[in-house]
């Protein structure tokens, strides 16, 4: 998937950006912007074309709010190995991930997929109901997500343990 490299590129451009936005601060502050973003989006109703203002704040918020925060003293937080585990991912090319997570994580970006055309749909046809379906399934498919990368995150950890034991 060059799709997430590439918005990886963007929003986390470098190493220390991913340290940094492994801070859980950084992590729960970025997964609370949904509804804002949302609310931005249906004040075209109410504000026009001026609705690009907040939209766009909520945009570059996502994009410098990995470089706000200091690094974690320790990655031991479940935020934290979320991130981390999503870094793993993001390099799987270099060094792959187990067939079992690869297929979980598809099956999931597939939801995520669904989720995100049933939330633009709602915008889009200003149906309150559908709209927040599509929320709620956006943050319930991303925090399963997350907690897949988790779970990528302790056994590739554990794994590196293995082998420096060996």
């Amino acid at each position: 998937m060059k799709l997430d490299k590439a918005l990886s590129k963007l929003f986390l451009p470098k190493d220390e950006s991913w340290l940094k936005h492994a801070n859980p601060w950084s992590v729960w502050t970025r997964f609370a912007t949904l509804p804002f973003i949302v609310l931005g989006i249906w004040s075209r109703v109410w504000i026009g074309w001026y609705c690009l203002v907040p939209i766009s704040i909520l945009i570059f918020w996502l994009w410098i709010n990995p470089t706000l925060l200091s690094k974690p003293k320790d990655y031991s937080s479940w935020a934290a190995k979320a991130v981390l585990g999503e870094r793993i991912l993001i390099n799987r090319k270099s060094k792959p991930i187990p067939d079992s997570h690869a297929t979980a994580i598809n099956i999931l970006n597939i939801l995520q997929g669904i989720s995100c055309l049933v939330l633009i749909y709602g915008l889009w046809s200003l149906n309150i109901s559908v709209t927040l379906q599509g929320v709620v399934y956006i943050y319930l498919t991303k925090m399963w997500f997350l907690d897949r990368m988790v779970w990528l995150y302790e056994s590739s950890h554990l794994n590196q343990q293995n082998d420096s034991k060996s």
